[in-house]
């Protein structure tokens, strides 16, 4: 069901405002935000709703992306990613504010370490500093996992049979990276499209870079549907382009 560039306004909007305050978006909020009235945007919602995009919980009067909508928000920040003229009209924005300072703490951090290993472990570890998801990389036949206790304190968490779905999810991810191997530079998986712990409410995203151990390493984090795409994205392959640059200087 296509929408319209309004619908899909809303929509972004949503996605960025609930990632931010991590609570169900109501018309309000975005009435005061695009200048029309509670009623219209309403209107809007709902259409976004029967689209598949929203979901309305049952404790609250506003709404929540779905998947699907996540799915379109990311799908638009890749088009602004990949694109050497980005379009003026595109209403999902890549944040560049405080990007760079970000690029520069993984860059010091890796030019610091003297071994490739050492440098692929700094860069996870930036990630979860920055980022606040776990941070993941394989380095030769292992993987190596950070932040998992930041993971945990997001609020999608408190629930135990999520941890337990996103903790198989790990347990699946490095034979699964193997069998996989996502050939794109940046790969994002949203909720239901995990090959594993699809009902654990994450998003992997993850970064291919060439390393002295395989010319299929990979880094990025795993986090809550609930983020910052715009961000972690541009940091997860930011880090992978410096890690291939270093470790095969």
């Amino acid at each position: 069901m296509s929408i319209t560039n309004r619908q899909k306004e809303i929509l972004f909007a949503i996605i960025e405002e609930y990632a931010e305050m991590a609570a169900p978006v109501g018309s309000v909020t975005l009435a005061k935000l695009f200048g029309v009235s509670s009623a219209t945007i309403r209107a809007e919602m709902a259409k976004l709703e029967e689209a598949g995009y929203l979901v309305q919980p049952h404790t609250s009067a506003g709404r929540v992306p779905t998947d699907s909508g996540y799915r379109l928000y990311v799908n638009s920040l890749s088009e602004e990613m990949n694109s050497t003229k980005p379009r003026e009209d595109n209403p999902a924005r890549l944040l560049s504010g405080g990007d760079d300072r970000s690029t520069r703490a993984i860059e010091l951090r890796i030019n610091a370490q003297e071994r490739a290993d050492f440098a692929i472990r700094g860069a996870v570890d930036s990630l979860v500093e920055l980022t606040g998801n776990l941070g993941l990389a394989t380095i030769g036949d292992q993987l190596y996992l950070a932040g998992m206790s930041r993971l945990f304190t997001q609020p999608e968490f408190m629930d135990t049979a999520r941890v337990q779905s996103v903790a198989k999810l790990l347990d699946n991810l490095e034979p699964w990276l193997r069998e996989a191997a996502p050939g794109e530079p940046l790969n994002i998986f949203i909720g239901q499209e995990n090959p594993i712990g699809k009902t654990s409410g994450v998003s992997l995203i993850i970064s291919k870079f060439r390393s002295p151990y395989s010319d299929k390493s990979y880094i990025g984090v795993l986090g809550p549907t609930r983020q910052n795409y715009g961000r972690v994205m541009s940091l997860v392959r930011r880090a992978g382009k410096m890690l291939e640059e270093v470790c095969n200087a």
